[in-house]
């Protein structure tokens, strides 16, 4: 016989988790109360001499759902909210979502796609279509936004719904504008060129986050570079022959025995006929291959770190969707990268200089997003001085000196912005919100 004592309100329990009539009563009920109305307790006015409490939801991006990384993230925020709503604090949790322009352009291009349809088909002109694919942009974000916003109901998230936002509203992006135009003013926002991880089908640039390199099958060209003026010549090995288009130098190491004596030399660049120079460099490895690496700034991220130390020019030979630029021998203008790389083989092998062909095991950086090969490109971007003083500050303090006094004289606490910050980053929250 069981001496185990009767629970009967055991019997009554669902054998799974149904959170359902939960979710269904006190969501409502609780936003019906006001309860995340900001102020004092609900009321919607603070109450003097009592401390602040504020919490900005980063937002998510209107791509999707919310995930169980967010559901964890609002649980901790509401937790926090609630906690000193009852200290009797002012408080405040302001909701909000993101558009995450690329990401929700190419969430609505693959719906386009499964019609057989491209943004550029719909319209009878390009501003046409532009408009149209703009409007249909905005309805799914009407959709996917109002999908997050029923569920952070459901979780009975103590938001202000009043506030809520969205990081392309008007006022907040007439706050941006402004905040943009005030530090250029300044001096403190500036255009440069920056080699960039270049997408030519997202015609943007991708960040390191979103470029995923894997392990694919190639090929190594092995070239032949002939030195001006002699019968010497310089074998390179590249992986992406159509690069050399734009090669500004061939570099060996200082300490080569081999090439030491052909350091301020030139050769002459095949298929350009320009000549280049022979420099020397330590970044090269002189027991790898040939000990002989060509240079080409504009297209490799070492290569350009090597450009700037030796003063090299920056040749970029491809346009923003791939194919070769004015830069390049009028043969190979307007071709794609990949057929260019065909056609300069086919070329070379025409004319001596190709030397050898090896498979070769070698990593091809990817957009996360499109899964196309990214190509390293040398394009205007925009930065900010942080060390620098503006024009007609009277404070005399740099954009980092400021950050720093604020943190130092407490008034900016960096433990209470820990969370925040993590998840910023996740979710690329624009300055303004």
């Amino acid at each position: 016989m069981s001496t185990q004592p009767d629970q009967p309100g055991l019997q009554s329990l669902s054998k799974s988790f149904e959170p359902a009539a939960l979710e269904a009563h006190w969501g409502p009920e609780w936003e019906r109360r006001g309860y995340g109305t900001a102020g004092f307790r609900g009321t919607g006015h603070p109450r003097a001499g009592q401390p602040s409490f504020c919490i900005q939801l980063p937002p998510p991006n209107v791509t999707g759902t919310l995930h169980m990384g967010h559901a964890f993230n609002q649980t901790i925020m509401d937790s926090l909210t609630r906690y000193h709503r009852m200290l009797g604090h002012n408080t405040l949790w302001v909701p909000g979502t993101d558009h995450a322009g690329i990401a929700t352009q190419i969430v609505v291009e693959r719906q386009l796609q499964e019609q057989g349809i491209s943004r550029h088909d719909m319209g009878p002109s390009p501003a046409e279509a532009r408009k149209n694919f703009i409007a249909k942009v905005w309805e799914w974000k009407e959709k996917s936004g109002n999908t997050i916003t029923q569920q952070m109901r459901r979780m009975g998230d103590s938001v202000d719904w009043g506030r809520e936002y969205f990081t392309m509203d008007d006022k907040l992006s007439k706050v941006v504008t402004e905040t943009f135009v005030r530090l250029y003013e300044q001096g403190l926002i500036y255009r440069g060129q920056r080699l960039v991880n270049w997408d030519p089908v997202l015609m943007s640039a991708v960040s390191d986050l979103e470029v995923e390199s894997e392990e694919e099958d190639g090929f190594l060209w092995h070239i032949r570079y002939p030195i001006e003026g002699g019968n010497e010549s310089l074998v390179v090995a590249t992986t992406r022959p159509e690069t050399m288009l734009g090669d500004t130098a061939v570099m060996v190491h200082p300490e080569d025995d081999r090439y030491r004596h052909l350091v301020g030399q030139q050769v002459r660049l095949p298929l350009t006929h320009r000549l280049v120079p022979v420099i020397a460099d330590e970044y090269v490895d002189k027991s790898f291959g040939t000990g002989v690496v060509k240079v080409t700034p504009a297209h490799d991220v070492n290569d350009y770190a090597v450009g700037q130390r030796h003063g090299l020019p920056m040749i970029c030979i491809l346009n923003l969707d791939a194919t070769v630029n004015s830069q390049a021998p009028a043969a190979y203008q307007g071709m794609d990268r990949f057929a260019a790389r065909k056609q300069i083989v086919a070329d070379l092998q025409a004319q001596g200089l190709l030397v050898e062909i090896k498979k070769h095991k070698l990593m091809v950086p990817r957009c996360a997003r499109t899964g196309q090969v990214v190509e390293p490109m040398l394009t205007d971007q925009w930065f900010v001085a942080m060390n620098k003083v503006g024009h007609n500050d009277p404070t005399g303090q740099s954009i980092a000196q400021k950050a720093i006094a604020a943190v130092q004289s407490g008034q900016v606490d960096r433990k209470s912005t820990r969370l925040n910050s993590s998840h910023v980053k996740r979710s690329r929250m624009p300055s303004s919100a």
